[in-house]
């Protein structure tokens, strides 16, 4: 799944020549041999590949995908001119080696794939110690906070089959999709403040949420250093209306069974059985995010030519994270995350009322409790051991997922033994699956681990490859049942336009960084 929602407006059309370096022209070959295969999984970008690089590239693939990485570089390049224009992922992962005050590397997770200054699927650390380093609007995405929330509940297969088409259509009359879609919780203009404030305490206040969905969410919902004020009057309005929809795209809400228990131990731990029915809700802070994100970077690209920053790529635009400018978009960041963290908790509010009305009885009796929520767009102030020494960083996730490992402080009581849930959407065709953090992702990846399958073709030649009812037919044959608000998202989002997500997640699950629990199989989607 894509985590980019597409490119910002109101940015000068030209950069500006003292922040951005020329790039350098080169074959496909002679990039090759910057590249290095270090194990079954993992490669490596060597310092070299791009100019200013620091730090070394690693991006984790395994044999099946490393096909598709390497050539979307070959495409990039031709043999008389070397770079024709489109930025590949290993391009882009070297670029982001090159940002000031980045430590051990820049990595990517294996459903990597070219996004917008960063790769969607990237990660890097910057040290907070460090007065050159920075923080990157694209490296966070422009939904931010964009993730995924799983509900368990009591029921199984057998209680759902014959409900599948009037759940799937109960999902869709209640919870709003679509590009223009307008959320049906009330909300003023002081609840929008007070929600981008106060995350899911916000939620809770208002009855939008059990106490325990709270417990089971990262960062408890709500990150301390929001700051509405920081947040423009454009993106408020943006967001007002758009309060607990699920919006378009790659956002969905799923109705899923749990296919096969990897991990029999961990799944009990997380209350998962097989044949379990559960629900999956992926959706970000919609238009609030992308406007605040589109408002930074017009403000960083002052900021860069105001600091003598200089960048390899316009579309890392930044500023370094002491600055006002730095200091002003995690404010608003931490902001939008909260009203993403809100915006599911009321998705999940509206999911138990369908599910209630349709079984005629309550949420509770039904045991639709979350199993987690965990955010794949976003940066965070974390500690972490960096070449022995234990360093206070701002970590970048985007399309990346956090996985820290069993014993960290910041995971629940619950999960203490586990290492932290993390949710991996597929597609609506086929499977998702939930992960749990290892201490080797701590050690490697700064506890990171993939988000989904990640695109393999774009939109447009999706649309142009598939045919509608092919797509539907398949489905149906596997006994999945769709609601989508835009026809053209049945071929944008058909599995064929992305990797397999099961070579995705066996890729982090052999290196280590993370390991399977179970495997979900959809039965119902909801779709923009």
């Amino acid at each position: 799944m894509s985590a980019d929602c597409g490119a910002p407006t109101g940015i000068p059309s030209q950069p500006t020549q003292t922040t951005v370096r020329p790039r350098i022209v080169r074959t496909y070959e002679e990039s090759m041999k910057y590249i290095t295969k270090l194990t079954p999984n993992t490669w490596q970008i060597a310092p070299g590949f791009t100019p200013n690089q620091t730090v070394p590239g690693i991006f984790y693939v395994n044999h099946r995908l490393e096909a598709l990485m390497l050539s979307e570089l070959q495409q990039s390049c031709s043999s008389e001119t070397g770079f024709t224009g489109f930025i590949p992922a290993v391009q882009q992962i070297a670029n982001v080696a090159a940002l000031p005050g980045i430590v051990r590397a820049s990595l990517a997770m294996p459903d990597v794939h070219s996004g917008y200054g960063f790769s969607i699927g990237n990660v890097a650390a910057f040290d907070m110690n460090d007065p050159s380093s920075i923080v990157s609007p694209g490296g966070v995405g422009f939904d931010i906070n964009c993730g995924v929330r799983l509900l368990r509940t009591n029921l199984f297969y057998d209680d759902v089959k014959d409900k599948r088409e009037q759940l799937a259509q109960s999902l869709f009359d209640h919870i709003p999709v679509g590009v223009g879609s307008k959320g049906v919780i009330p909300t003023t203009a002081k609840d929008l403040d007070d929600a981008m404030e106060l995350g899911m305490d916000w939620s809770l206040r208002e009855g939008y949420a059990w106490a325990e969905d709270k417990e089971h969410c990262e960062e408890y919902g709500r990150m301390l250093q929001a700051d509405p004020r920081l947040v423009s009057r454009r993106a408020k309005k943006r967001g007002l209306p758009q309060l607990g929809t699920l919006g378009a795209g790659n956002h969905y809400c799923e109705i899923q069974v749990v296919d096969e228990v990897c991990d029999k131990w961990k799944a009990s731990r997380m209350g998962l059985t097989r044949g379990q029915v559960v629900v999956m809700i992926h959706s970000g802070s919609r238009g609030l995010g992308h406007q605040v994100a589109t408002d930074a970077l017009v403000e960083m690209e002052r900021a860069m030519a105001r600091d003598g920053i200089v960048v390899n790529d316009r579309q890392l635009a930044c500023a370094k994270i002491q600055s006002r400018e730095g200091q002003n978009y995690l404010g608003s960041m931490a902001a939008a995350a909260n009203y993403a963290w809100v915006n599911r908790s009321a998705m999940t509010f509206l999911a138990r009322q369908t599910f209630a009305k349709m079984f005629d009885s309550t949420p509770d009796d039904l045991g639709m409790e979350v199993v987690y929520d965990v955010s794949h767009n976003i940066a965070k102030v974390e500690q972490h051991m960096v070449s022995g020494s234990l360093k206070t960083l701002l970590v970048h996730r985007k399309g990346a997922t956090r996985a820290f490992p069993p014993h960290h402080p910041c995971i629940p009581v619950d999960y203490q033994h586990t290492g932290q849930p993390v949710l991996v959407g597929g597609t609506m065709g086929t499977c998702s699956y939930v992960l749990a953090g290892t201490q080797k992702g701590m050690e490697e990846t700064f506890g990171s681990t993939c988000h989904g399958a990640g695109r393999a073709q774009s939109r447009s030649k999706s649309r142009r490859q598939l045919s509608y009812t092919d797509v539907l037919d398949n489905l149906q044959s596997q006994g999945i049942s769709i609601r989508v608000a835009s026809p053209k998202l049945v071929m944008e989002e058909a599995p064929e336009s992305y990797k397999d997500v099961t070579e995705v997640v066996n890729t982090c699950h052999e290196a280590g960084i993370s390991e399977k629990v179970a495997k979900l199989k959809p039965i119902a989607v909801v779709k923009g």
